[in-house]
C-alpha cells in the first residue's frame, strides 16, 4: 500500500476520533443540563435552548442517535486503525495497537470531552444541538428502529418507554436551589424566601402574641379610664372585652373612633356599636393556611383558641407577614423583641421572648419543639420555678436565671460556650428555621 492510502487513513482516523469526542462530549452536554434554566432561556427565545429541549423531549430518540453515531465512528476508527496496523507493522503489532487505540479513544473521545461538557454543559450542548438535530432527521428510520427493539425488550422489565414529566422540586429541594443561587439573588431575598418556604412548617402557635400580653380595652372600667386609653392607644385595631379576654365583645378599628371621640355625646354603647365582629382561629392553623384566611375573610387580626375554645393568644396579619419579610423595626439593630445583646457577648433575654425567633435570628439551637418561650424552656426543664442566680446548659448554651417573679423567669441571660456569640443577622439558611 503506498504512503498516500497510509496518511489517508491516519486523516480518517483523526476525524473519526474527533467525531466521537464530539457524540460523547454532546451526550454529555445534553444530559447535564439544568432542566429548569433550560426551560428558562428557552422561553426567553434562546434558539439552542429551544433546540436542545425539543431533542430532550424524547430522551430516547436522543440516546439511540449518540450512541449509534459514537459506536459507528468507533468501530469504524478500529477497522481502520487495524489496517494501518497490518500496513506499517504487520499482524505482529495488533495487540499492541488495541491497546493504543484504547488509551487514545479514553483521553481524547472519552475522559477529555465528557468532562469538559460536564463542566460547561451551555456551552457545548447548545452548539452541538443543531447538529443533532440534521443527523436525528437524516438517521431518523435507524434511529426509530433501533427505539422500537430497545423499547420493546425494556417492555418485557416493566418499563415504559413513554417519557414522564420532571418531578416537581420538594420544599427542600427549593431551599437547597435558592441556597446554592448565592449572589444572584441578594441574601435579605434569600431570607424572604426561605420564610415563605417555612409557612407550612410554622403553625399560629410559634407567632402568636402571649394571652398574657394581650393588650385590650376592659369595656366595665370607667368611661373616663376608656377614653384615655383610646386617645393614648398606638395600636390600630385594638381587642375589646367585658371583665376578662375570655368575654371578647368585638375588635375596634381606631380609625373610626377618632373622629367620634370629639363629640360630646360619644360613650360606651357608641363605642359598642362600631365594633368588628371576632375573628378565631385554631391554635395549630399552619401559617400558609392562615395566611389563605386572612385574606378569604377579609381580616387582619384573628383570637387563636384551643381545643377547648379558650383564648390563648392574639395574631395579626402583620406577624404572618413578619415571617417572611423580617421584623417591623426602625431600628436595624433590633432582629428579636426582648432580645439585649450585651458587650461581653452574651444575651439578656425576657421570659417571653419568642424561642422560634431567637433561633431564627441569632443562630441559637434551643429547643423549639415544646414550650413557645424562654420561660416556658426553662420551667419545663427545671421543672421548678427557679430562683435568681440559677445556672443551667441546655446543649452548647448557658442559661444564668437573671430575674424571676412569682410564677415566672422574668429575665434569664443566654451565652454560647462556642469561640464566639452570634451576631444578629446570622440566619440559619440550611435547614427550616426552628
Amino acid at each position: 500500500m503506498a504512503d498516500s492510502p497510509v496518511v489517508s487513513m491516519i486523516i480518517a482516523l483523526i476525524v473519526l476520533i474527533g467525531a466521537s469526542a464530539y457524540f460523547s462530549s454532546s451526550e454529555t452536554a445534553m444530559m447535564a443540563l439544568n432542566r429548569y434554566r433550560l426551560r428558562h432561556l428557552a422561553e426567553r427565545g434562546h434558539r439552542g435552548a429551544r433546540r436542545a429541549q425539543k431533542l430532550l423531549d424524547r430522551p430516547d430518540r436522543l440516546i439511540g442517535l449518540i450512541l449509534l453515531g459514537n459506536n459507528f465512528v468507533n468501530i469504524l476508527a478500529a477497522q481502520i486503525f487495524a489496517l494501518l496496523t497490518l500496513e506499517l507493522v504487520g499482524e505482529g503489532g495488533l495487540i499492541a495497537s488495541t491497546l493504543v487505540l484504547t488509551a487514545v479513544v479514553l483521553i481524547f473521545a472519552e475522559v477529555m470531552p465528557k468532562t469538559l461538557a460536564a463542566l460547561h454543559p451551555e456551552r457545548v450542548a447548545f452548539p452541538s444541538s443543531w447538529l443533532l438535530g440534521v443527523l436525528m432527521v437524516a438517521l431518523y428510520p435507524l434511529v426509530w428502529l433501533l427505539n422500537q427493539i430497545t423499547n420493546r425488550l425494556l417492555a418485557l422489565f416493566g418499563v415504559s418507554s413513554v417519557g414522564r414529566a420532571e418531578d416537581p422540586l420538594s420544599r427542600e429541594e427549593l431551599r437547597t436551589v435558592v441556597k446554592e443561587a448565592g449572589a444572584m439573588i441578594p441574601q435579605k431575598h434569600r431570607q424572604m424566601l426561605f420564610g415563605i418556604l417555612d409557612l407550612e412548617n410554622v403553625t399560629v402557635e410559634d407567632i402568636m402574641v402571649p394571652r398574657a400580653e394581650i393588650y385590650g380595652i376592659n369595656l366595665e372600667d370607667e368611661w373616663a379610664d376608656i377614653a384615655d386609653q383610646l386617645e393614648t392607644c398606638h395600636h390600630t385595631r385594638v381587642p375589646c372585652y367585658s371583665g376578662s379576654i375570655d368575654n371578647v365583645e368585638g375588635v375596634l378599628h381606631m380609625r373610626r373612633v377618632t373622629r367620634l371621640l370629639r363629640a360630646d355625646e360619644f360613650g360606651i354603647e357608641d363605642l359598642r356599636g362600631i365594633l368588628h365582629d371576632p375573628y378565631y382561629v385554631p391554635l395549630t392553623t399552619d401559617l400558609y393556611v392562615q395566611l389563605l384566611n386572612f385574606q378569604k375573610a377579609r381580616q387582619r387580626i384573628a383570637f387563636v383558641v384551643d381545643e377547648y375554645g379558650d383564648i390563648v393568644g392574639l395574631v395579626t396579619l402583620e406577624d404572618l407577614l413578619e415571617e417572611v419579610i423580617g421584623e417591623f423595626t426602625t431600628d436595624p439593630q433590633i432582629y428579636v423583641r426582648d432580645v439585649y445583646p450585651q458587650d461581653d457577648g452574651s444575651f439578656l433575654v425576657d421570659g417571653s421572648a419568642n424561642i422560634r425567633e431567637i433561633n431564627r435570628a441569632y443562630g441559637f439551637g434551643l429547643p423549639s419543639d415544646g414550650p413557645k418561650t424562654i420561660n416556658g424552656l426553662i420551667i419545663e426543664t427545671l421543672e421548678d420555678i427557679p430562683i435568681t442566680g440559677t445556672t443551667f446548659r441546655v446543649g452548647d448554651i448557658t442559661v444564668e436565671i437573671v430575674q424571676t417573679l412569682e410564677k415566672s423567669v422574668k429575665t434569664a441571660r443566654l451565652t454560647t460556650s462556642g469561640e464566639r456569640s452570634p451576631a444578629a443577622g446570622d440566619w440559619l439558611d440550611e435547614s427550616p428555621s426552628g
